[in-house]
């Protein structure tokens, strides 16, 4: 018989971060300070807290056991039906965690809300990658695709974020889902480009709506998203497409230095994108040694050889 826990879920394969043992902390029932519109679950009055959580000794013994069993795991990934940072014992997880994690990357995946509060900063700095959630730049953005908890402030989240990333020395993943209609703006998209520049993330993931959302809205199509992820500069992005493009383009090797100069490029991007000629000139750039491949949070980027 195969046992069934309470509290992991997986191995999965992640399309951003290799295979995954998940650890819901909110496996009963949604808790969080958000209700965004695109949400997989259902739409739900914010709170601070979580509801019914459960024991940390129960929680790592459950990943001992996954371990034993589950030799291919990349990362162990701390979430929730909800926001994981609202577990009132996340210090003692993560300890636990990384007490048994062996070559594991500890993974948590935030919406941002808390990042603000230092004592969650100080135990975020413990983990190898933290991906925080930032769909908007201005108050008016965040409140009507977040929904948030009375009092919640993305000035003071974006102040959070970029006070967090000058003390976190791992791997920060910043994700931006779009939806039509609300985010998906060049002015919205402008005004990220400048924090995120501030911020410095390790890297950057766009994508839009590919599950049934909470509530009534749309994703952006492909086309569309790959043009506004072309107004962010200097910083590694990676669209999480849901149907590659059916086209490929022919670059020079003078316009593969310059989009690279430009943004470095994913693999995914060299693969969808790149047509065989192309892809035959990046290896030969690598070869060169003026580009160079950097593996960010388990993805793999192209970029220009940066002086050591």
């Amino acid at each position: 018989m195969i046992k069934e826990y309470k509290y992991i879920f997986g191995p999965v394969n992640s399309r951003r971060f290799g295979v995954s043992l998940g650890i819901d902390l909110s496996p009963f029932e949604k808790s969080c300070n958000f209700d965004c519109v695109y949400c997989e679950l259902k739409g739900a009055k914010p709170v601070d807290y979580i509801k019914n959580p459960p024991k940390v000794e129960d929680i790592i013994s459950e990943v001992k056991e996954a371990l034993a069993k589950f030799k291919n795991i990349n990362v162990i990934t701390i979430t929730s039906n909800g926001e994981p940072t609202l577990y009132k014992d996340l210090d003692k997880l993560v300890l636990g965690l990384n007490k048994i994690k062996q070559n594991k990357k500890l993974l948590i995946l935030s919406n941002s809300s808390t990042v603000c509060d230092k004592k969650i900063a100080d135990v975020l700095m413990d983990i190898d990658i933290v991906k925080l959630s930032l769909d908007c730049a201005t108050q008016k953005c965040f409140k009507k695709i977040d929904r948030p908890l009375k009092g919640l402030s993305i000035d003071d989240i974006i102040r959070g974020i970029k006070t967090f990333s000058k003390r976190f020395k791992n791997i920060l993943v910043i994700e931006i889902l779009l939806v039509k209609g609300i985010n998906d703006n060049q002015e919205e998209i402008k005004r990220l480009n400048e924090v995120l520049n501030a911020i410095k993330p390790s890297r950057i993931d766009i994508g839009t709506i590919d599950r049934p959302p909470a509530y009534n809205v749309k994703p952006v199509d492909e086309k569309e998203m790959i043009k506004l992820s072309n107004i962010f500069t200097n910083l590694a992005v990676s669209l999480i497409h849901k149907n590659p493009p059916l086209t490929k383009e022919n670059f020079s090797t003078k316009e593969i230095l310059v989009l690279l100069k430009h943004r470095p490029q994913s693999q995914f991007d060299i693969n969808n994108f790149f047509n065989e000629n192309s892809k035959k000139k990046v290896m030969k750039l690598l070869d060169q040694k003026l580009i160079e491949q950097k593996d960010i949070g388990g993805t793999v980027f192209y970029q220009l050889l940066r002086k050591r």
